[in-house]
């Protein structure tokens, strides 16, 4: 009861403290951290409020970083970006909305980390694993936002936007550090799942999905969340280590767990590359990874008793049960994933060069070139209205999937992973085809929105997130703009969501979405470097981060 007492007490304070300034001020007496913690409002709660000091551009957008004290993690440098960029913005509700979404994903979803300085090895009782190093070093556990589980997707590209700060914020870089020592735990032992728990040592308590699966491998349910084999998944722990070393030059993260969760993966890349029919005897050979949900809805679980439509061999492809938005592949080799997976394999080999591992690095070239290489062979196809294009989805057999789905890795995304550039005439032909409704039956158009969605949500909800890409794999100014006034003016929370209604942006899907936020951030900051003059004004010098 006194603790209930003294948390109404700090809530109290704080409320007082805002109704008089006007904005989130530091209490003046000196109280734990810890004890403000215990007051701060569930965060989920909170961004579905708008709250003061409003932006003064003409849609008054509200400030939704939490109190400092409920903070998740700061960084001096990130505030430094903020205060940067905002005053130099012209638009000061787009200002407004990069204030509260470039810092989101360290004010609200780092829900553990450890710096890993004790230096103690942390053993926990159980199922744990007993081998040497497991939860050794940096450790940090990254939410999704709304949901307490983090999934490797998501946390890498939360992370993104500060890559480029780690270098010279020590406990930014020992944040991300521990992100790639928890997600090499998590690959290493569920290398076919997509989202996990909070990991033992953290003592958070894990959640239930919800969800009747069956899947094999078997996994544990207090370790991980959920089970998709999502090809980018695993492409997505590779990318997060490779960023950090270009960003850093740091080579702590290459230590035997590291290592460890590597070789598992290219296991899996093995195993998934293999087709459904034996090539010699043409008998039937069962995938190691099998998914079956009790479910009405035909994208949450694999048609064929949890195997999935059949995929030929020699393809170079390596199969992907389920897409980024965590629905069924249609045809198994989707191909933003394989392209994902294809330049992260060579980032990591030349990597592994520098760090004389050449052996090893020469095998995850290989496989790379072939997965390229198999793109270029199975996943272009051409359309009789708009010529050579990249498909969604392929089988090796000759069938395609033509479509684009707003999460990412996409099509339209693929200049943003490396694997081509924007003028490209494949990739060209392909934008233009996703971009229309003509072309791509998940763009979606209606009075108030209109962008690429997907059928997670459904066929009136599109992702601002795709509007967002589109902004960022273009160099025309007028469609740079209206990209970004669409976020901007469908995000009255102050929050970018992770959907709007068509015909209603008041209509949104999750008022509390990290990576749809970070996604914002980077768009913002690839556009203060490209094109300054759209932010900033006339003749308006670059930003860039270095």
């Amino acid at each position: 009861m006194r603790t209930t007492a003294v948390s109404f007490a700090i809530v109290a304070a704080c409320v007082s403290a805002i109704e008089a300034y006007g904005e989130q001020n530091v209490l003046d007496y000196d109280m734990e951290p810890d004890r403000y913690k215990a007051a701060c409002p569930d965060y989920l709660h909170y961004s579905m409020t708008p709250h003061r000091p409003l932006s003064k551009g003409p849609l008054s957008l509200p400030f939704q970083r939490p109190y400092p004290h409920c903070r998740t993690f700061s960084s001096p440098l990130v505030e430094k970006v903020i205060d940067d960029l905002t005053s130099m913005m012209k638009d000061k509700d787009l200002a407004r909305l990069f204030e509260n979404a470039f810092p989101n994903t360290l004010d609200t979803t780092v829900r553990w980390h450890d710096d890993g300085k004790m230096g103690k090895s942390r053993k926990h009782k159980g199922n744990d694993l007993e081998e040497a190093g497991h939860w050794d070093g940096a450790q940090s556990f990254i939410v999704t936002g709304d949901i307490n589980a983090e999934w490797l997707r998501d946390s890498t590209n939360q992370l993104t936007q500060y890559q480029a700060l780690a270098k010279k914020d020590k406990q930014l870089e020992s944040l991300i550090l521990g992100a790639i020592n928890t997600q090499a735990e998590f690959v290493i032992e569920s290398p076919y799942c997509n989202a996990f728990q909070p990991p033992p040592p953290s003592q958070v308590p894990p959640d239930s999905n919800g969800q009747d699966d069956s899947v094999h491998p078997a996994y544990e349910p207090t370790r991980v969340f959920e089970c998709k084999y999502e090809i980018d998944s695993l492409a997505n722990f590779l990318a997060l280590g490779n960023q950090f070393y270009k960003s850093t030059g740091s080579k702590e993260f290459l230590h035997s767990r590291w290592y460890l969760a590597l070789d598992t993966l290219l296991e899996v890349l093995e195993e998934q590359a293999k087709p459904t029919f034996d090539p010699e005897t043409g008998r039937f050979t069962r995938n190691e990874y099998l998914f079956r949900r009790r479910t009405t809805a035909g994208t949450e679980t694999l048609s064929l008793g949890g195997v999935g439509n059949p995929l030929n061999g020699g393809t170079g492809l390596i199969r992907s049960a389920f897409r980024p938005s965590d629905d069924a592949t249609i045809l198994g080799f989707f191909i933003p994933g394989n392209a994902l997976m294809s330049m992260e394999l060579k980032r990591t080999a030349a990597m592994l060069k520098a760090a004389g591992k050449s052996k090893l690095a020469e095998k995850l070239q290989t496989r790379g070139e072939s997965i390229e290489k198999g793109i270029w062979e199975h996943g272009v196809v051409m359309h009789k209205r708009y010529g050579e294009v990249f498909a969604f989805e392929v089988d090796g057999y000759g069938s395609s999937i033509i479509m684009d789905d707003a999460n990412l890795p996409s099509l339209l995304a693929l200049p943003l992973m490396g694997f081509v550039e924007k003028d490209n005439k494949v990739y060209q032909n392909t934008r233009k085809m996703i971009l229309e409704q003509a072309g791509n039956p998940y763009y979606l158009k209606g009075r108030a929105f209109a962008g690429i969605g997907g059928p997670h949500i459904g066929l009136q909800q599109v992702w601002p997130m795709s509007r967002l890409v589109q902004a960022m794999t273009s160099e025309d100014d007028e469609e740079i703009s209206d990209a970004l006034h669409d976020v901007r003016d469908s995000s009255r929370l102050g929050l970018v969501h992770e959907s709007i209604h068509v015909e209603r942006i008041t209509d949104y899907t999750r008022s509390w979405f990290a990576w749809a936020n970070s996604v914002f951030a980077q768009t913002i900051l690839d556009v203060a470097a490209r094109k300054p003059h759209l932010l900033f004004g006339k003749g308006a010098d670059p930003y860039k981060i270095e």
